[in-house]
């Protein structure tokens, strides 16, 4: 780990690694949503509105991956002080928020025909919603941080006391009364039937390695800045 926390080290292994997850991620999720919306048959009680589970499900995974991400690095940032930890919380931030708000999106759009309407204060809607503003708040604060040269643990920590809201979001179809369904893939078995399940899966490795090349694209970004303000500092010093 501290190897790879070497810029030079890590931008060789990232130069290669972007495209060929960004590459390999579209191919994956393409033919995993051509699969899922044009040869999964209709779901015997949500009809043709299934298909939709193909970018809701991957798109909320994704959405509490990101902050899960932006917890470990800003852990490891604040325990271990490695350069690139920071870099790779707020590289994380913009996709996993893009992500969470697709998530809100597609469930609209999902429950306005299964609930009878586009938006409800359930548990799992409403951390949800949460998690958006999270990221709208972290993504401002680091910002911040960069533009007027505060401290980087600031950001670090509220990236680990938003992390909260993970275990929320999981679990609360469980905890509340929940028009949501209830948890449909847990340890070691899953209520979603194969036709579905396969597809699905797919769909999910798809957006995952499209979203491990957005965030190391993203991190090339930040770096090249860090750097480029390093070197103009030495000048204007010099």
């Amino acid at each position: 780990m501290h190897g790879f926390a070497n810029p030079k080290r890590f931008l060789s292994l990232a130069r290669w690694l972007t495209p060929l997850l960004l590459v390999s991620g579209l191919v994956v999720t393409g033919a995993a949503l051509i699969w899922g919306l044009y040869f999964v048959p209709p779901d015997r009680l949500m009809g043709e509105t299934v298909r939709i589970l193909f970018i809701h499900v991957p798109a909320a995974w994704l959405g509490m991956g990101g902050w899960t991400a932006i917890a470990i690095s800003s852990l490891v940032f604040l325990v271990w002080k490695h350069p690139l930890a920071s870099l790779a919380a707020r590289a994380a931030a913009v996709p996993g928020m893009v992500f969470t708000a697709i998530c809100l999106v597609t469930g609209s759009i999902w429950g306005r025909p299964t609930w009878g309407t586009w938006w409800v204060w359930d548990g799992r809607l409403t951390s949800m919603l949460v998690l958006l503003f999270l990221y709208f708040g972290y993504i401002a604060l680091s910002q911040a941080v960069s533009r007027e040269g505060g401290s980087s643990k600031i950001p670090a920590i509220f990236g680990l006391v938003g992390a909260i809201n993970i275990p929320i979001i999981n679990r609360s179809v469980v905890w509340w009364n929940s028009l949501h369904q209830p948890p449909s893939i847990t340890m070691g078995k899953s209520a979603i039937d194969a036709t579905f399940m396969i597809p699905l899966m797919i769909a999910v490795v798809g957006f995952s390695l499209i979203f491990g090349g957005i965030v190391l694209a993203r991190m090339r970004t930040l770096l090249a800045e860090v750097q480029t303000e390093a070197r103009l500092r030495r000048k204007a010093l010099g």
